[in-house]
């Protein structure tokens, strides 16, 4: 419905693939900043880290880029807000979404599965929620895509399981889903346990729920329920490369953000696809584990060293790539301002 910029302009140039690759040192950064902090019980601290090394990082980036999905408005975030222009000005035009912690209370209490996110896509392709801040979501992966059709969203939960189990040839008990462990939830898990699937609970991280659910072999079938609108819109880029298929539609939880949502322009009735929320296929994603979970190992310390392990994604070619790494941190220190 809405685009972060005229979405008739595309990449000022093509971007290779060590793009996608500098896209990797971002996140490294956010999660070696940020690991230091889990379990410490400090939300702001971890998450403070996390957004300056990102941001030093980003800066150092061949592109001109424009963050539209970010830590939140202007006046909210002295960083990586809404808006803010990043890179070093060269290179393709392309907006930013940035998660620089996913999950700052999973970090903050040792939690599986809190990661740093960073996702680009061509300038004026990437959906911006404005003042929305809820969606509720469907994700599957590329075996299950042909299940999904708008209808699904609003369906009863033993019939879009049902679907989706019959897209996989598996039966519906072996389904795991992902769902956000939330009260507003208390139906949906109830529904799915009596439809007879499994479910695997999380206080929060719906972008790792959306990873785990479109990636082949994490064990989880399927995301559904109620998260934000803006991780829906990163996770809708790594779906985008992954071939997977994502259902969502705006879902206000109080009264006055239903009347700004609407004042705002957009159509609660709409089922958006990823197709919507990420228009182009020439998207680069990537992730970093900081704490241990289901999709990868977190950020471990060793000596003056530090090791991490990464998930990569070019749209153009369907490639996904994992990397481990091993930094020497005391080298770090030495040349670069992140407190690493």
């Amino acid at each position: 419905m809405k685009a972060a910029a005229d979405s008739q302009n595309p990449m000022s140039e093509t971007p290779n693939r060590n793009l996608a690759l500098e896209l990797v040192r971002v996140t490294e950064a956010a999660a070696l900043a940020a690991g230091h902090w889990m379990g410490r019980g400090q939300k702001e601290a971890g998450d403070g880290a996390a957004v300056e090394a990102m941001r030093l990082i980003l800066a150092t980036i061949d592109m001109d880029g424009v963050v539209v999905i970010g830590e939140g408005a202007k006046d909210e975030a002295p960083m990586l807000f809404d808006g803010e222009r990043i890179g070093n000005g060269s290179g393709p035009a392309v907006d930013l979404a940035v998660d620089p912690i996913e999950g700052t209370s999973l970090l903050a209490y040792g939690r599986p599965d809190a990661i740093s996110v960073v996702a680009i896509a061509p300038r004026g392709t990437m959906w911006s929620p404005g003042p929305a801040y809820y969606m509720n979501k469907l994700v599957v992966g590329s075996e299950a895509r042909a299940a999904l059709h708008p209808g699904l969203l609003a369906a009863p939960v033993s019939e879009t399981l049902s679907a989706i189990a019959a897209s996989l040839r598996k039966p519906l008990g072996d389904l795991t889903i992902f769902v956000l462990d939330k009260p507003r939830h208390q139906k949906l898990i109830a529904d799915i346990r009596e439809a007879g699937a499994r479910v695997l609970l999380r206080t929060d991280g719906d972008v790792a729920g959306a990873l785990m659910a479109a990636m082949p072999n994490s064990g989880v079938d399927v995301l559904m329920g109620i998260g934000g609108t803006p991780e829906g819109v990163i996770a809708a880029c790594a779906i985008r490369a992954l071939g997977g298929a994502m259902l969502g539609q705006l879902a206000p939880q109080k009264e006055d953000e239903r009347k700004v949502v609407e004042e705002a322009g957009f159509d609660l009735g709409r089922v958006l696809t990823e197709l919507d929320l990420v228009q182009s296929d020439d998207v680069f994603f990537a992730a970093t584990g900081i704490t241990d979970g289901v999709l990868m190992p977190g950020v471990h310390y060793y000596g003056d060293g530090a090791s991490t392990v990464s998930i990569v994604m070019r749209g153009k070619t369907g490639t996904v790539r994992r990397i481990h790494a091993d930094h020497r941190l005391d080298k770090l220190r030495e040349i670069s301002a992140v407190a690493y």
